[in-house]
């Protein structure tokens, strides 16, 4: 698949995520929705792995990769699915526009990349000014809304983590062979939380496409394609992926779920993209090239 593709597949499936992920939840507990969506998609992986004969080695090294993916599988999809309780879906891809800071901070401190050239760094500032603006007045409404802040938020941090670690394990596999190895770790973990809260007397139909669109879509495509972007192209371009799809989720929940749409959030929603304009294209304008240019000279000064 060419990594346009890929990554507007990416972009398609993330924004209608968060909304799922709150209907998968309804009525069943959110332990329910997201163990029965990694256990659909790890089968559905699964038999891929098998029809399409992919190797899925199980040594040391190998494990550390399935490590790095599906510990921080389980403690981010946990964590988001526990704070949609909390706040509108559209909220969730809001902030979760927070990681490309993140993955920036852990690529600089892990891989030792340049991450926070001036450019970047006033995209970053405008992005999260407009991040902060979208949930603000709504968190002065409803205090709860705090839980839900801080469980995206550390689910962004831990999402983050792991793309970085992933990107300088560099795995010589297919991405939907390290997907399936990552949820043959997550998978068991979510099962047992599920069980340990009990299971639903029954599931309503619109949780049922829920989870089972989750599962095929988000998971069994979702994140193959993701690890496929990942091997493809910087953890930080990747990243700017959370960078457009607030926007999307934000109108797809006021479309199908009612939620509210006001001038702050407009406002917000130009700033973000503001911001990743100039994160992802300032570099290209003569002033950020003539700037770069001077810049690697004085580093090559020997005095």
């Amino acid at each position: 698949m060419p990594i346009i593709s890929a990554y507007l597949t990416v972009i398609m499936i993330w924004s209608t995520s968060p909304l799922a992920i709150q209907w998968s939840g309804r009525h069943v507990g959110y332990e329910f929705g997201v163990a029965t969506r990694m256990l659909i998609g790890l089968l559905a992986l699964l038999l891929i792995v098998r029809l399409w004969r992919l190797p899925l080695p199980w040594d040391k090294p190998h494990l550390r990769v399935y490590l790095a993916g599906g510990l921080p599988i389980f403690l981010a999809m946990s964590s988001v699915y526990w704070a949609a309780q909390f706040i509108p879906s559209g909220w969730i891809s809001v902030i979760f526009g927070l990681t490309p800071f993140f993955t920036s901070l852990f690529a600089r401190l892990i891989l030792g990349t340049r991450s926070f050239t001036a450019a970047k760094t006033l995209g970053m500032l405008l992005a999260l000014s407009g991040l902060a603006l979208v949930f603000a007045e709504s968190l002065s409404i409803e205090i709860n809304a705090w839980w839900g802040v801080a469980g995206v938020t550390f689910s962004s941090i831990i999402h983050s983590l792991s793309g970085v670690l992933l990107k300088k394990l560099n795995p010589e596999l297919p991405s939907i062979s390290v997907t399936t190895g990552s949820l043959i770790i997550a998978t068991p973990l979510f099962v047992i939380n599920s069980l340990f809260h009990g299971l639903p007397q029954d599931v309503p139909v619109q949780t049922l496409t829920a989870i089972l669109y989750l599962a095929i879509m988000g998971t069994a495509l979702g994140f193959p394609l993701y690890f496929f972007c990942l091997r493809k192209l910087h953890a930080e371009q990747v990243a700017l992926i959370t960078f457009i799809t607030p926007v999307s989720a934000l109108f797809l929940g006021n479309w199908l779920n009612q939620e509210t749409l006001n001038l702050s959030i407009w406002l917000g929603t130009g700033l973000i993209l503001t911001g990743l304009a100039i994160y992802q294209y300032a570099k290209y304008l003569p002033w950020a090239k003539r700037y770069r240019l001077a810049s690697e000279a004085i580093r090559s000064d020997p005095r």
